[in-house]
């Protein structure tokens, strides 16, 4: 198993949601534009010429699906140093605001 720094997997993270994000919204559509044309070279001949894709929905969602699981991967690691990790902090960070008592009744005096 490999080591890496919290803040790596933390960029690796927003890394790894941008793949997916990206891949999600993949239509067959965008893949290839399907045109045919058919040219006469000689009477009684014709010449089809068509473009296919290149990639295959197939493709992508097993692209998909890899960088997804890697981002769910990604995240299960930042949980786990997130519960497993103490971090020193102030006293008061996790206190609720108290109001101070009033220091004085006198009014403020402008300069």
């Amino acid at each position: 198993m490999a080591q890496a720094k919290l803040a790596e997997l933390l960029l690796r993270r927003k890394e790894l949601e941008g793949k997916v994000r990206q891949l999600h919204n993949v239509q067959q559509s965008d893949m290839a534009e399907f045109k045919v044309a058919r040219v006469k070279v000689h009477e009684g001949i014709d010449e089809v010429k068509a473009q296919v894709p290149k990639v295959t929905m197939n493709q992508v969602t097993a692209s998909h699906d890899w960088y997804a699981k890697q981002l769910r991967l990604c995240d299960a690691a930042i949980q786990r140093a997130n519960w497993e990790t103490d971090v020193e902090i102030g006293e008061d960070v996790m206190a609720d605001y108290i109001e101070p008592p009033a220091l004085t009744d006198e009014p403020v005096k402008t300069f």
